[in-house]
């Protein structure tokens, strides 16, 4: 099986997340995309919603999406977790898959700075997707078997600092939200407080 593991907060998802998945998912041949609901990224400060309400808003999200599953490997463990560890626990738990890491290019760039870096290369292909204003190294570009595969993706203008902001200030979200999360979000009451953007993350 050709499995995609998308890590996120995804506080709150939404739908930029699902067309890159989506988009990622057709362009990798992928049979399915893993969400890999984040507990506590190891440079990611601040509050965050509970990994119960993250975890099921994203469950809400990808209802109906047989090639998209949400995953528990984060947040069912103590943290801080990091991504060469979550790497080696799917390696464990699905041993003849060919695993594709996506991430944005952002991240790319941060890369050598992440915890194991090159043990996050051997585990799995990286899947590395646009970010506006943001190029990837040309060194990434090679035509090698293992180079990150490069995916164009829409520029969709959606980010879930943004949506915290608007949620809290009580402005709508609507089409930019899955309709089901949204009315999650509505019926828990979530991000009401919360109008301070929070940073974004980083690996270590």
């Amino acid at each position: 099986m050709r499995l995609g593991l998308y890590g996120g907060t995804f506080d709150p998802i939404h739908i930029g997340h699902l067309i890159l998945a989506e988009i990622c998912r057709e362009e990798c041949r992928l049979d399915e995309v893993w969400f890999v609901v984040a507990g506590e990224p190891p440079h990611k400060r601040g509050e965050r919603t509970s990994a119960r309400h993250r975890l099921e808003m994203v469950r809400l999200a990808v209802a109906g999406r047989r090639e998209f599953e949400v995953s528990e490997l984060e947040t069912s463990r103590p943290g801080p977790h990091y991504s060469f560890e979550t790497l080696e626990e799917v390696r464990r738990l699905r041993p003849d898959d060919d695993l594709f890491f996506l991430i944005g290019a952002d991240s790319l760039l941060d890369l050598p700075q992440w915890r194991e870096p090159n043990r996050i290369r051997e585990l799995a292909r990286l899947v590395v997707v646009n970010r506006p204003g943001i190029d990837a190294p040309l060194s990434d570009r090679v035509a090698a078997p293992d180079a990150p595969i490069f995916v164009e993706i829409p520029p969709i203008g959606v980010s879930s600092s943004d949506l915290r902001a608007r949620l809290a200030a009580g402005r709508t979200c609507r089409f930019q939200i899955p309709r089901p999360v949204e009315a999650y979000i509505e019926s828990h009451g979530l991000y009401l407080r919360d109008s301070i953007a929070r940073p974004a993350s980083v690996d270590g």
